[in-house]
């Protein structure tokens, strides 16, 4: 893979790259209503969406740092965007161009101080694993093995600057209007924020391994402080293979019922023992290894659940309180999802929309034991999704409902359910966590 001698820092530098990527974007929109007229709708909208994907990408990873980090996060929603953006973004999880080894040195030396040789007995310059914030290095060390984890230069200073420039896109995705909106973004830019601050993951990383111990089939690296620094994070190299390469080739439905029992374990544990969650949960962040254990990975997203927040998100996955719609109202006012200021005809319509989206979303938590490897279910979800996305009512609101939480809590529901289906795990004990609390 080709790597990156420069990556640009100032604002005005990333400014003028998505400048010139939208100008690619508006000579795809050219191309599309040519080639409307000699092929059709569907035809011409697929070669633009896959255009446009492959223009977005290529001027997002030449970046780098949050305007990469949010293509991420946006391939996890599977149910909103093109097939087309999720297959490019999703390469954002853990293939992008590394840095060059030349400047991996200057990076290390400015970051520690130091160049990775006076520290370690061997260091490879060659990332193992490039992905949007930073990227991973082999080492070695008195016969030890290490992963060192480096953070891009200027990721940190630039997050809010590239977080205004794609506002406007998320807004437009996301239907989401209004005074109120800055809040949602804070969110966000607060997260990435710490997802840059490697002192404060690795005391994450330290908590979380401890605490979910206990846990059977799990297992976490070994982090170390003496090699880590601001920018520098370094831990135990775990050996392994990507969840999303294992569930590729694998037929062996005993091992994926495993594995996705301790998947689910590892998340309703942290949800609702800890009140707090490793809010991403892709592919890129979970190994499979030799011993057949699920291996977790890169906690810098760490979304702390308030109980204001959790009490109610958690009653309405309840089917009693589906049913009983004083309660189910109650909890949307609660949630930030119903407001006192909309007129009825608003009211009616978002408890339906989200009485319709949760009665399905919640189904997992209704019964003992739930099968994640069920096509139709997630079926379900896509079509629902699809068929909000187009609904021309919707438009016209305003689409910022609900508290800020929903934004990390629901990301990692959903990257959840979809690393459970890709494992095609069954019979998976829904409320097994407890055992171990």
């Amino acid at each position: 893979m080709k790597t990156i001698d420069y990556i640009p820092t100032s604002k005005i530098e990333r400014a003028t790259k998505l400048v010139s990527t939208g100008a690619k974007v508006g000579v795809n929109y050219l191309k599309y209503y040519g080639n409307k007229i000699v092929n059709t709708e569907t035809e011409a909208k697929e070669r633009l969406n896959k255009n446009n994907a492959s223009d977005i990408y290529n001027g997002l990873k030449q970046l780098k740092g949050s305007a990469l980090k949010v293509a991420q996060m946006l391939s996890m929603e599977k149910s909103i965007l093109p097939q087309a953006y999720v297959e490019k973004f999703s390469l954002a999880q853990f293939s992008v161009p590394p840095l060059s080894p030349p400047l991996v040195i200057r990076t290390f030396k400015k970051y520690f101080g130091k160049t990775p040789n006076n520290i370690f007995d061997t260091f490879n310059a060659t990332s193992v694993n490039a992905a949007s914030i930073g990227q991973v290095h082999e080492a070695a060390k008195n016969g030890k093995k290490f992963a060192v984890k480096i953070q891009y230069p200027g990721v940190a200073e630039s997050i809010s600057s590239d977080l205004a420039m794609v506002k406007p896109i998320a807004m437009s995705m996301f239907n989401i209007k209004g005074k109120d909106s800055d809040k949602y973004f804070k969110e966000v830019e607060d997260k990435l924020i710490e997802e840059t601050n490697y002192i404060l993951e690795l005391k994450r990383s330290q908590e979380i391994a401890d605490a979910c111990s206990v846990l059977p089939n799990l297992e976490f690296p070994k982090y170390y402080e003496e090699y880590s620094s601001e920018r520098i994070i370094t831990m135990d190299y775990m050996e392994g293979e990507h969840l999303s390469e294992f569930t590729a080739h694998n037929t062996d439905q005993k091992l994926a019922n495993t594995l996705g029992q301790a998947l689910w374990d590892f998340y309703m544990f942290q949800i609702h023992h800890l009140q707090k969650v490793h809010a991403d949960p892709h592919p890129g962040n979970f190994l499979v290894s030799k011993k057949q254990t699920l291996i977790a990975l890169d906690f810098g997203c760490i979304k702390t659940i308030p109980q204001y927040f959790y009490t109610p998100y958690f009653e309405l996955a309840k089917k009693r309180n589906l049913e009983n719609k004083d309660i189910f109202r109650k909890k949307l006012f609660q949630l930030e999802i119903l407001k006192n200021e909309d007129p009825p005809e608003v009211l009616k319509f978002f408890t339906q929309m989200f009485h319709e989206m949760l009665s399905l979303f919640t189904k997992p938590f209704h019964c003992s034991e739930f099968d994640f490897s069920d096509p139709a279910f997630f079926a379900q979800i896509a079509e629902l999704g699809e068929r909000y996305s187009k609904n021309t009512e919707l438009k016209k609101m305003n689409g910022n409902r609900g508290s800020k939480h929903f934004i990390y809590i629901n990301r990692t529901f959903f990257g959840l359910y979809n690393l459970m289906f890709d494992l095609k795990a069954k019979n998976i004990k829904i409320n097994n966590y407890q055992n171990f609390i």
